[in-house]
């Protein structure tokens, strides 16, 4: 432990990173003998992502700048553990670190707010969407391209305050971040899991430590295993189709008793359906029906079109045609 027998955990400096930091710290001092909110010290760094909060993310790095140097601080010895939304971690991360530990998965929908109050179908041609999501921009424009999309980045806070400043007639946000901050009274609707399915770890929190340390023995009593089960077989399609974070890939695993199941829709940057299937099995074989959800993805398409999907091309925002 790093600091007078603490365990010094790295998050972001936002509200939702507290929120999850909070939520974590009290399952741990509720059910693991000996530790309590003394147990740890809290420090706030700052990354990339959150500096860099008004460009586009597939053009400074991705969705791992949120991770990036907080992942240094844990390789440096800084501090033990780092507290993680699953979706901003990509599907490979530095070899000598792992995730120790999941904390139960919330809803991994998305979820309108508008000014209106109207639903996504329902709001006027022309409407300006926000978003930062190059997944929610092939969505919008798959569902109805009569909107106009603008980028929207910042914390949820800062988003809502554009929405509600005029700047946007509605935004799209994480169920779970919504929830976590106590914010759900903002939601006009919960987007379905069809045409907005949600992206590989939306809704989970992961704790990453340095690899053969005591940490995931320490925390086991409090993992959650349909959390971690879900995640590695989410991820495992990532690493297969070799998507990163920013790619207009959508997939999702879920628990049934002893089964899963995992789901994928993969679009054209203009909204196409270029891919989509589901798979079940039992969840002692999540990591492999992950890689053959992702084989069948890489056979059908192939890597190249796949490859060619990291990166948008041509400008974020749109105009409604």
């Amino acid at each position: 432990m790093t600091n007078h027998g603490k365990i010094v955990l790295g998050i972001r400096d936002s509200k939702l990173s507290r929120a999850q930091t909070n939520e974590f710290i009290e399952l741990a001092s509720n059910n693991i003998e000996g530790m309590s909110r003394n147990s740890f010290e809290i420090r706030h760094i700052k990354t990339t992502g959150d500096v860099k909060n008004s460009e586009r993310l597939d053009q400074i790095g991705g969705k791992g700048l949120f991770i990036k140097e907080i992942e240094e601080h844990i390789l440096s010895g800084d501090v033990d553990l780092g507290i993680h939304s699953m979706k901003d971690m990509p599907y490979e991360t530095h070899e000598d670190l792992e995730v120790i530990c999941f904390l139960p998965r919330f809803d991994s929908s998305d979820v309108l707010i508008s000014n209106s109050g109207k639903t996504l179908k329902n709001l006027k041609t022309g409407s300006v969407v926000g978003t930062s999501s190059i997944r929610r921009r092939a969505q919008i424009l798959s569902y109805r391209k009569d909107l106009s999309i603008k980028l929207l980045r910042g914390n949820v806070d800062t988003r809502i305050k554009k929405l509600e400043n005029n700047d946007y007639d509605a935004i799209i946000l994480a169920h779970a971040g919504l929830k976590r901050l106590n914010l759900i009274d903002k939601v006009t609707e919960v987007l379905d899991q069809v045409n907005f399915m949600s992206p590989a770890g939306q809704g989970a929190v992961g704790i990453q430590s340095k690899k053969k340390k005591a940490f995931r023995e320490l925390f086991e009593k409090i993992n959650n295993q349909p959390s971690e089960i879900t995640n590695i077989s989410e991820r495992f399609f990532l690493k297969t189709i070799k998507a990163n974070c920013n790619s207009p890939v959508s997939v999702v695993a879920k628990l049934n008793g002893q089964v899963i199941s995992i789901g994928c829709r993969i679009l054209s940057h203009d909204g196409d359906l270029l891919f989509s299937k589901t798979l079940t099995g039992d969840k002692n074989e999540a990591q492999n029906l992950g890689k053959k959800l992702g084989d069948l993805a890489v056979s059908q398409l192939g890597q190249n079109i796949i490859d060619n999907l990291d990166q948008l091309q041509n400008d974020f925002n749109y105009k409604a045609k």
